[in-house]
Order: C-alpha cells, then structure tokens, then sequence
C-alpha cells in the first residue's frame, strides 16, 4: 500500500464536546495523528475516534505514533471506513487491563464482552501494524476473560497486527473478517465468537495450554474459522484446536503447519457428546508433528481435494455484497 504524506489538523479548541464540534475539528482532512507525546493532533485513540462525526461515509485513517496507549478503545458502529494505522506493530501498542470480573461505572462486573481493551463494532474497518492487548492475564476461574480485542462489524480487515491476551484474546463476535499476517496468542478459547473469519499466514500461539478457538458459528452459515497457511506454536501445557461454544461450531485449519504442543485427539466435545453430531472441525493438508490425524477424534476429518477448493477468501467472505478485503474502501 502506497505511503501518503499526513495531513495536521489546526490546532483544536473545542475538544470535540459535541457532535457539531467533532464535524469542525475534521473538516476537509482525513488523516488525523496520534502521538502520546503531544507532537500529534491527538494524545489518544479514542479522543481522534471522537473527532470522526457520526454517520461517516468518507474514509479517515488515524496514523497512531509508537508508543504505548493505555486507554479502553471504542469505535462506534455509526464510524464507518475507519483505519488506525501504526508503523510497527512491536512499538504501536493499544493496551488496557481489564478483566469480566471488573467493575464497570455502574459498580457491576464488566462480563466478558466488556472486558475488552479494544472494541471495533463498526463495519468496513481496517487496522494495520498495530498491537491489541489485554494485560489481566491469568486470574482463573470464571473471572479470567479479558478481551483484546472485540470485532464486531462486517467487513473488517487485520493486517500486520498483534492480539495478545490470555483467555478470550480476540472476540471475533460477528460479521466477515479478514486477518493477514498476523500474531494471535492466549490461552483458553483465545479466538472465538460466531464470526465468519480467515486467518491468512498467521501464527497462533498456545500459552500452557488451553484452546485455540471456541467457535459459536450459527447453522446457517458454511464457514465460521477458516486458517490457511497458518503456523501453530505453544509452550507449557498440551493444547487443543478447538471446542464447540456453540452446536454447530464451524473451523477449518488448511495447509497449517502444526506445532507438538497439540494434543494428538486435536478437538473436545465441551463435556456435552451431543456437539460430536454438529459441530464441523475439519483440516486439510497440515503438516508437523500436531499435524498427525492418526490420534483424531472421530467426529472430524479432513477434506477432501474437491471440498478444499472451496477454501478461498473470495469464497468464504464473498457473500451477496462480493466482498473480498483488496476492495476495502480505507483511504482517502
């Protein structure tokens, strides 16, 4: 993708305090600048989402400096083509530390959907060389959900970025999502939602165990995780490719190159043998020592030459509208 110069927004007065005043500060400029150290039009994220009127239709990149942003972020459904963009995921960090048993202002636990550091329910979103973390880590039991990240619109698209969590990293929550090149770690059901998803060239990494995926895919739906070309990495304890949140829990890893830290079964039924008839936990093609099927339970299997030539992007997120993420409309 083409670099374009940044364009600075005059100097803001007004503090973005209503809506009519976030439509002054953006005016004609479409790229606005955050810099933790003030050399930028904004010290965080989310003051520069605030400045994006409501009701957008016109493409707006915020150009986040490096640094670490600790800050609950929320991108509104109504801001839409919206792309927050870092030069380097390594140094370009959006982080916060919140967990489901964390009291939110109205003295009551968050739960896990608001636990998230990060909440992106806007379609036609594109986020680029950015990292998403949650830092709660592990604080066990039923309390220890801590979102990175929550995706929640249609047609959004993660490239080069970092999720990184412990358990329920990356809230795939709904819509058709796109992650390429990308670095996914946690622990239990550390990517899950209903989703329709791929996850291109990515590497997901297993901490001491745990689940990668606990996909909720609803019946209707053909695809709900698909993983091509991924890398499988982990440490400490064995780790499974997945459990069923929901029935009819749809995942596919295709061409991946798996890691020994998976356990030979590769899948569990979530103590309930009624998800064995439903849920669809499919592989095709993988290779390393995780890879052997020999070891599999029963109720998966791996696709056939002519059933893997369904698997691609077009395919999978193409629906009615013929999306495909090289059509996202993010620049200006």
């Amino acid at each position: 993708m083409l670099a374009r110069a940044l364009i600075r927004l005059p100097a803001l007065t007004c503090f973005v305090a209503s809506s009519l005043c976030c439509a002054i500060a953006l005016g004609g400029n479409r790229t606005l600048t955050v810099a933790a150290d003030g050399k930028g039009d904004f010290k965080s994220v989310q003051s520069a989402i605030d400045a994006i009127p409501a009701k957008n239709e016109e493409p707006v990149v915020i150009h986040v400096a490096a640094g670490r942003y600790k800050e609950k972020i929320y991108l509104p459904r109504d801001k839409r083509f919206v792309t927050i963009r870092g030069d380097d995921s390594g140094t370009t960090v959006l982080t916060y530390d919140q967990n489901a048993a964390s009291l939110g202002p109205d003295g009551k636990p968050l739960g896990t959907t608001g636990s998230y550091s990060t909440w992106v329910d806007a379609d036609d979103f594109l986020a680029e060389n950015i990292t998403f973390e949650n830092t709660a880590g592990d604080v066990g039991g039923h309390t220890g959900q801590a979102l990175a990240l929550r995706a929640s619109g249609d047609r959004q698209v993660y490239r080069k970025c970092r999720l990184l969590g412990w358990q329920d990293t990356l809230y795939a929550d709904a819509g058709r999502q796109y992650y390429a090149d990308c670095y996914i770690q946690g622990r239990v059901d550390f990517i899950f939602g209903s989703a329709t998803a791929v996850f291109d060239r990515c590497e997901l990494h297993s901490k001491n165990g745990g689940y990668v995926t606990a996909a909720s895919t609803p019946r209707e739906k053909p695809f709900g995780y698909v993983f091509l070309h991924c890398k499988l990495t982990g440490e400490g304890a064995k780790a499974m490719l997945g459990r069923p949140w929901r029935p009819y829990a749809a995942v596919t890893y295709a061409w991946c190159e798996i890691g020994d830290h998976i356990k030979p079964a590769g899948w569990d039924n979530w103590r309930n043998a009624e998800n064995e008839k439903t849920a669809r936990y499919a592989e095709y093609k993988c290779s390393g020592p995780g890879a052997d099927r020999a070891g599999r339970v029963g109720w998966s299997h791996e696709l056939t030459d002519d059933q893997a030539k369904e698997l691609t992007v077009a395919n999978i997120l193409g629906g009615k509208d013929k999306w495909g993420p090289s059509q996202a409309r993010n620049e200006p």
